[in-house]
């Protein structure tokens, strides 16, 4: 039989990270809650665990017993809680499944009834209005074995089908202590390790967002990027996830499982995707589900950090610019970022491109603008996800990096940040990228704005094609140091990851992703993922009388009771300003909310020495004047709107 494994699902690349934000790291405590009919033996064994021995005298109620980490098969402290239908009201039962990670549902085996109010009383209980996906986990214990001859696993198993909630079902005896430590082994396991997150038993195949994490570990360990795992990199993986390698005989007998039960699961002695896909499957269709969690959780960019091109990374997109600048004029004309390219098997950049940088009187990509997108995407113009670490790691290797820099794989040219969490417990960050959104209605002027930031307007832009960039990198002075400032327009994506890509402490710069939200006005919400962000600029158009209550409203709705620095870009001020239809003026408004007023902004205005005027005025005044605010001239405001959206994030940070 040949096993089929889908894998042509289209996920977003920055859901995964919310796919591990959610399941990705273990619960520090685990809370099992044993329901079931009176008299089945719930108490008994709990009792039988703790003691070590079936108890003369049964009272009609255990207390919670905390399990000591030390003593837990996964190290961690686990709390069972006992249930007595005669002691406690039906509201402390909801309180208590409430609060329970998972539910053991304990029947006695020789007696039907109460086999029977599994699926017609307890599941329905513990499950009965939470959605697909939501539901606790259930355990099925069938308690007396000692007193029956055969397995009550044949009623069982139909019930185990029906709810895709149930893990497993162990039979056991409180008085002969027959399987009692792994009744809340399972438990454990079912809480630390659950199955639904990963898999579908209905469909029998793995979850979307389990086949993209996986596929992206994948990647990530196909060093020499040949779509297969050789040996010496299955077993690179295996001690990467388990400490220690696979022994040859083993490696040969994994792929002998695989060649057996898929079409292209082995090619060329070594592992494809759908091979390593397969085996991942495998292990949870046979119970070893927390085998897929550890290489899961051993190979995840964890949960608020970000990767990143680290300095030897720089080094060598540098020296790729100063090599093919065959005419040495600190700029790469088209036939030159040809050249740079060739290596690979597309043009990563495309016309766009001359679009989102500073470029030069010639159009082409200057040595400053190269710096900037290299920073921010190496290898593509999309801006889905900032910084593609699949795409990265293929053209590092294609462009040679592991050969010419001497390193054993491209992975040396990326790493990882600090968790933002921890940044903000200790006021200080290595992180020096800060994600900043604009959003507005549509007609705003959010376009031209992004086009005044690296010098050009809509109308022209000296480009080989008549592209669009839905982003613009361009540097500005903060604090007496050069920041890197990426300023991107897009239509709301509902799967926007807020993580932005940064670089160490190690350079002296850094970068400001901001995102322009082109948001309709009919659009009353904003989804949390497209408000997330590091700063906020909220513009409205100053001859719109509607335009700017859409912007006040969310504020309202998503930055107002947030950590999330806001300012607010009035534009259009060449034009007659008409009364905004709210109840306040933007003003009155920023007053209220201690914001700064707002910043007006003209593309018809904008000046060569914006930033000299930005540079010079942010130095030298205290950020909190409002009068310092107003004394911005019309052709800086692009600048000095973005440079005091970074003040204000690094402020949060010091």
């Amino acid at each position: 039989m040949t096993f089929k494994c889908k894998i042509n699902v289209t996920v977003a690349p920055q859901r995964v990270g919310l796919f591990v934000k959610q399941i990705g790291n273990m619960k520090q405590d685990v809370r099992i809650l044993l329901l079931g009919e009176p008299k089945v033996g719930k108490t008994s064994l709990i009792m039988s665990l703790v003691g070590e021995e079936f108890p003369e005298e049964v009272p009609l109620r255990a207390e919670e017993i905390t399990i000591p980490a030390d003593v837990t098969p996964e190290k961690v402290p686990t709390h069972i809680v006992d249930y007595s239908e005669t002691e406690q009201s039906d509201e402390v039962l909801k309180n208590e499944i409430i609060k329970a990670n998972v539910v053991c549902v304990v029947y006695d085996v020789t007696n039907e009834d109460t086999i029977d109010k599994i699926k017609t009383k307890w599941i329905p209980l513990v499950n009965g209005d939470a959605e697909k996906g939501n539901k606790v986990p259930i355990i099925l214990v069938g308690n007396k074995s000692d007193l029956r001859c055969g397995s009550s696993m044949e009623t069982i198993l139909p019930i185990m089908n029906q709810f895709s909630e149930i893990e497993t079902c162990v039979e056991c005896s409180a008085k002969n202590l027959k399987n009692i430590s792994e009744l809340f082994y399972y438990a454990q396991k079912a809480v630390l390790h659950p199955t639904a997150p990963l898999y579908d038993p209905e469909d029998k195949q793995l979850k979307p967002l389990c086949v993209r994490a996986l596929s992206r570990i994948f990647y990530i360990s196909d060093q020499d990027n040949d779509r297969i795992l050789s040996d010496a990199e299955l077993n690179c993986f295996q001690k990467s996830c388990f400490g220690n390698p696979l022994a040859p005989q083993a490696l040969e007998d994994v792929k002998t499982v695989v060649w057996k039960n898929t079409s292209d699961g082995v090619q060329d002695n070594g592992l494809t995707l759908n091979g390593f896909l397969f085996l991942n499957t495998l292990f949870i269709q046979r119970g070893r589900h927390e085998t897929t969690w550890t290489i899961l959780r051993k190979m995840q960019v964890p949960v608020g950090c970000t990767t990143e091109l680290n300095p030897l990374g720089y080094q060598f997109l540098q020296r790729l610019f100063d090599k093919y600048d065959e005419d040495k004029d600190s700029a790469l004309s088209p036939a030159e970022l040809r050249n740079l390219f060739c290596v690979c098997p597309y043009m990563p950049w495309g016309a766009e491109v001359y679009l989102a940088v500073p470029t030069t009187d010639d159009g082409y990509i200057s040595n400053h603008g190269y710096r900037c997108h290299m920073y921010v995407n190496p290898f593509t113009c999309r801006l889905s996800a900032y910084f593609d670490i699949h795409r990265c790691l293929e053209h590092l290797g294609y462009l040679g990096y592991p050969i010419l820099t001497e390193q054993e794989s491209q992975t040396a040219a990326v790493t990882v940040t600090q968790d933002k969490e921890v940044d903000l417990e200790k006021h200080q960050t290595q992180r020096s990228v800060f994600l900043c959104k604009v959003i507005g209605p549509q007609g705003t002027g959010k376009t031209a704005f992004l086009q005044a930031f690296v010098g050009c307007s809509v109308e022209n832009k000296g480009n080989p094609s008549s592209a669009f960039s839905p982003y613009a990198i361009n540097t500005v002075q903060v604090s007496n140091q050069e920041k890197y400032l990426i300023v991107s327009t897009f239509h709301p994506n509902p799967y926007a990851d807020p993580s932005p890509l940064t670089l160490t402490k190690d350079c002296d710069f850094t970068l400001l992703f901001m995102q322009l939200n082109e948001v309709d006005v009919e659009v009353e919400f904003l989804k949390a993922s497209d408000a997330s962000c590091d700063v906020a600029c909220l513009m409205y158009d100053t001859s719109d009388p509607h335009s700017f209550d859409y912007c006040a409203s969310i504020y309202k709705q998503h930055y107002m009771e947030s950590n999330i620095p806001c300012v607010l870009v009035a534009s259009k001020v060449d034009l007659p300003e008409v009364k905004q239809f709210h109840g306040m003026t933007p003003a009155e408004f920023c007053y209220k909310h201690q914001l700064p007023p707002p910043l007006p902004f003209s593309s018809l205005f904008l000046d060569s020495t914006s930033k000299t005027i930005y540079s010079r005025q942010l130095n030298g005044s205290d950020m909190s004047n409002t009068s310092y605010w107003l004394r911005v001239a019309l052709g800086s405001a692009v600048v000095a709107v973005l440079g005091f959206a970074i003040y204000r994030a690094v402020a949060r940070l010091k």
